[in-house]
């Protein structure tokens, strides 16, 4: 659980397994937005965008990757180009007693890009991403509803989608710097 404050010029993150303070300030967001859009870029470029200096630009993303701020240097794939053009959110009830057992059988669901404990109606959401309405059927049929755990599920087809990963700009300032 992380817990933020906002200050003039930083923003703290409190972790709530008790490890130290995360200090985030403007150039550090600046960083973390250039890498979001593009994590191959250079650390000279970064520097550069970011009006510091490349060894500041090292230093700043080596306390992140240390603080645990950056933990990975990834790629985004176009799903349809692998052949797993359907996507579905599937939202799940299971026996109330049971949901740590469900969550470990659920992740070993084929397909499974996504899943999450929920409030409300359902205990989780889960996205799952296959190669056509076959395969989600047996996904739903054949795996899904062979967990004993699971009371009951529903699913409901993506239509259409927009990735938005998460940005490191402070919502309370207005505008977003271009990444670019």
């Amino acid at each position: 659980m992380l817990h933020n404050w906002s200050h003039p010029d930083e923003t703290v993150t409190h972790m709530a397994d008790g490890r130290e303070p995360v200090r985030v300030d403007d150039v550090d967001r600046t960083l973390l937005d250039l890498l979001r859009v593009n994590s191959r870029r250079a650390v000279s470029d970064l520097a550069s965008r970011a009006h510091i200096s490349r060894a500041s630009a090292y230093r700043r993303l080596r306390r992140l990757e240390d603080a645990g701020v950056i933990s990975d240097y990834t790629i985004r794939m176009d799903p349809a180009a692998l052949g797993m053009g359907v996507a579905a959110v599937i939202l799940i009830s299971c026996d109330q007693g049971s949901w740590r057992s469900a969550r470990r059988k659920l992740i070993d669901v084929p397909g499974v890009e996504h899943l999450a404990a929920t409030t409300g109606s359902f205990d989780f959401v889960m996205r799952v991403r296959v190669a056509d309405a076959e395969t989600l059927r047996d996904v739903v049929l054949g795996n899904l509803h062979a967990i004993t755990e699971i009371r009951a599920t529903q699913t409901l087809f993506v239509l259409d989608e927009v990735d938005q990963p998460l940005r490191a700009t402070r919502s309370d300032r207005g505008g977003e710097p271009d990444p670019g």
